[in-house]
């Protein structure tokens, strides 16, 4: 491991718990709808890369805290957005969880919703206070997990089965790479044309043992966003980490929560950010080496 792995993976371990995250409500006055936002800032006060973060299905702005807290250590700025009909509001009111996470996974204004709050997101960052002084606008990012990683690639290019004339144009032209965990395949569409548009690089995380608990995709159909494009990328697929692991999300119990994936994924992450956002040479060549990941891990990329 290098001495670039080592220091994320022990800034994640130092960290995590330090860096001060800050809940902020913004509204979209367009939709008349409130973004639930978790802000976590650099220490220093300076323009700074910017992380969109996208939780998954029944998920919150408290998600991915493992992540977000990791870039902001690497003074990267993370932004966690709450996705109000796909978040975890599902579960809280006593439904059947299974039958009410399948119901908003279904609901296609979910799905809508998602890429219209990172569209407002990205429209207003400049108008917010909070951040001001914090912004490098020329280099921002997304991020997500699972429904949040459908959001990613989306954003980034991913066809919808059905164009729409009430969306954002698509790919977002703001965004300047994305890490997809839990990578969705293509519905409704031949993954070649699927995925043809996308042009931004694009780190892929899944594991052997990622399969999904509601869509029913398998650990090869998490690869299929990769192997169908053509665009920059990498794919990491971890020894034994299944669909949970990269959610961090305490409040679904704790199978959503096991931390033995984590340091892993955001010193990955993190690299992969350093090398295609910022250009660094040393996080480029740390990152094709795969140095970030451990024994039984696999790697692969191309065009980065």
């Amino acid at each position: 491991m290098s001495r670039l792995a080592r220091r994320s993976l022990l800034a994640l371990a130092a960290f995590a718990g330090a860096v001060r995250a800050q809940p902020v409500a913004w509204r979209d006055a367009r939709r008349d709808r409130v973004v639930p936002v978790l802000l976590r800032l650099p220490a220093r006060r300076a323009p700074a890369p910017v992380v969109l973060l996208s939780h998954g299905l029944g998920g919150s702005r408290e998600g991915l805290a493992y992540l977000g807290a990791a870039l902001a250590e690497a003074s990267f700025v993370a932004i966690h957005m709450q996705h109000p009909g796909s978040d975890a509001e599902l579960w809280r009111n006593g439904q059947d969880r299974t039958v009410a996470l399948g119901s908003a996974l279904l609901d296609v204004r979910n799905a809508l919703d998602r890429l219209l709050d990172v569209a407002f997101v990205l429209d207003t960052l400049a108008d917010r206070a909070e951040l001001r002084g914090y912004l490098d606008a020329r280099r921002i990012a997304i991020a997500g997990h699972s429904f949040g990683a459908w959001t990613v690639q989306h954003m980034l290019g991913q066809r919808l089965p059905t164009p729409r004339d009430d969306l954002p144009t698509l790919p977002d032209p703001r965004l300047g790479a994305g890490i997809s965990l839990s990578p969705t395949g293509a519905f409704g569409l031949p993954p070649r044309l699927a995925f043809a548009r996308l042009s931004a690089p694009i780190l892929y995380v899944t594991g052997t043992l990622d399969r999904g608990y509601i869509e029913g995709a398998t650990p090869e159909d998490r690869k299929l966003p990769y192997r169908s494009s053509t665009a920059p990328a990498a794919l990491a697929v971890l020894e034994g980490a299944t669909h949970a692991s990269f959610a961090d999300e305490p409040a679904a119990g704790s199978r959503w929560a096991d931390s033995t994936y984590h340091a892993r994924t955001a010193a990955l992450s993190v690299t992969f950010l350093r090398a295609v956002l910022l250009k660094d040479a040393a996080a480029r060549r740390s990152l094709l080496a795969a140095e970030p990941l451990g024994a039984g891990d696999r790697f692969e990329a191309r065009g980065l």
